[in-house]
């Protein structure tokens, strides 16, 4: 329960900076060529509203919605989601929406996006600054990186290094944006260079490339780095703290199983998952009860007994990469942090975007997932760092996904506001509506489906 209130609450909390500041953004320009905003609520408020406050001399009530999907400002003359019908009827205003020039409406419809995509760049810039950066270069992985069956047909081998593919060098894997990256050179890749036993060797791709997503879900994945499961640390009353496992221990096999990798032991876990599944009617406590065998810090190995609990955790804690491997650490000045955070913040837009045609195949459209697969983004204990990561990829990308030209977004009304300027031919209002409702109907299509994948990927859990 505790873990499920700390991703929560940074759930909630990225989620009320991004819709604030967006919603925002609208506000400024809106107000800066003096459109009246009726109303500027943070989160939705269908039947109830929480908190509402409206200034003596404002135009604007500010208010507080209970429902934590989204947030909104309603300007005066304008056909969105409220669909205002009423207001739309009556004689334009000069303080209205349609009342302005088109290029202001159009700047006042971009507002929303330009916070989101500016505030993103500005976040991974101070990332840079306050933390700087950490990581291990691939090149410094002596024991190279581990590879499954359809990786080692194609010629690669457990311990390769990798150095560079036909495009570019490898940077680093030990970090979540590292693996993507490497996984996103590798799909793309005519050929890879590897070091392996001193020596480099070029291995030869498919051509076409290969597809990432199932890179990705095959089970052990095509590639991860290769690291021994030496135990860090041992809980307290634990299962294998019952079994006698010690810091230091090294798992080497799991049910007779050899299991020289910690990525080994995690595939021999999933298929002991997989039986649990398809074998309701087994004994559990039978099959949670496993044969660990250890390799002591003096050399020899004893095989213990350990009874999983029923999420198949024995409570060990594995040494990190960083145990292994030494990482580079770079500070960043101010000035020197803004272009760095600029050029990684478009890598990582420029990376989603080439990755969106993954989300027209079957298991693309599967990872699909709402605020539930959002939530599971973010650590199990508090981590600024973190929250400021992962807020700046949800700002990153909900500026991409609301420029599309989608009616109901605000690429939609952009798109409809640049037919206006350039045939200077304004779309009628009943069009307008008709489009809102379209678009609207999609949205809401749209996250039933990611709900409903919400739901089957917790059950399957």
């Amino acid at each position: 329960m505790e873990v499920f209130l700390i991703k929560a609450l940074q759930l909630i909390l990225c989620f009320s900076i991004l819709i604030l500041l967006h919603e925002g953004g609208h506000f400024f320009f809106a107000k800066l060529f003096k459109v009246r905003v009726e109303k500027f609520c943070l989160f939705f408020d269908p039947w109830k509203t929480l908190l509402r406050f409206k200034p003596k001399r404002g135009d604007t009530e500010y208010c507080l919605g209970w429902l934590p999907l989204g947030g909104y400002v309603k300007i005066a003359g304008m056909i969105d989601e409220s669909m205002d019908r009423e207001q739309m009827k009556q004689p334009p205003q000069p303080w209205e929406f349609r009342s302005k020039p088109a290029w202001q409406r159009l700047l006042i419809m971009l507002g929303g996006v330009m916070v989101n995509f500016l505030l993103a760049l500005f976040i991974y810039s101070m990332i840079l600054f306050c933390w700087g950066e950490d990581y291990v270069p691939m090149q410094d992985m002596s024991m190279g990186m581990q590879f499954n069956s359809e990786a080692k047909a194609l010629g690669f081998r457990d311990g390769d290094i990798l150095v560079r593919t036909d495009a570019q060098p490898f940077r680093n894997f030990d970090s979540r944006e590292g693996i993507s990256n490497t996984y996103r050179q590798l799909s793309r890749a005519r050929w890879v260079q590897v070091l392996r036993n001193g020596r480099e060797v070029t291995i030869d791709m498919p051509q076409g490339g290969l597809n990432m997503l199932d890179m990705f879900r095959q089970q052990p994945p095509f590639v991860l780095s290769y690291m021994p499961f030496r135990v860090d640390s041992v809980l307290a009353g634990s299962p294998a703290a019952q079994a006698g496992m010690r810091k230091g221990d090294r798992v080497v096999a799991f049910n007779g199983t050899a299991t020289p990798t910690w990525n080994d032991y995690n595939y021999q876990v999933a298929q002991l998952s997989q039986r649990l599944v398809d074998a309701p009617t087994d004994d559990s406590l039978a099959l949670r009860h496993v044969s660990i065998a250890v390799q002591r810090a003096q050399g020899m190995v004893d095989t213990l007994q350990v009874l999983l609990t029923e999420q198949l955790t024995m409570g060990v804690v594995s040494r990190s990469l960083y145990s292994y491997y030494k990482p580079v650490h770079k500070d960043y000045g101010i000035l020197a942090s803004l272009p760095a955070g600029v050029r990684h913040g478009s890598e990582v837009l420029g990376g989603y975007v080439k990755d969106l045609k993954y989300i027209f195949t079957k298991e693309g459209a599967q990872s699909v997932g709402s605020f539930g697969a959002i939530g599971s983004m973010f650590p199990a204990q508090w981590s600024w760092h973190r929250f400021w990561e992962l807020t700046a990829f949800i700002s990153i990308i909900l500026a991409f996904m609301n420029i599309l030209p989608i009616p109901a977004l605000d690429g939609g009304h952009v798109l409809f506001l640049l037919y206006e300027i350039i045939f200077r031919r304004k779309p009628g209002d009943k069009f307008l509506e008709r489009a809102e409702m379209v678009g609207l109907g999609l949205l809401i299509l749209l996250m039933v489906f990611a709900i409903r994948n919400d739901i089957v990927n917790f059950l399957l859990k």
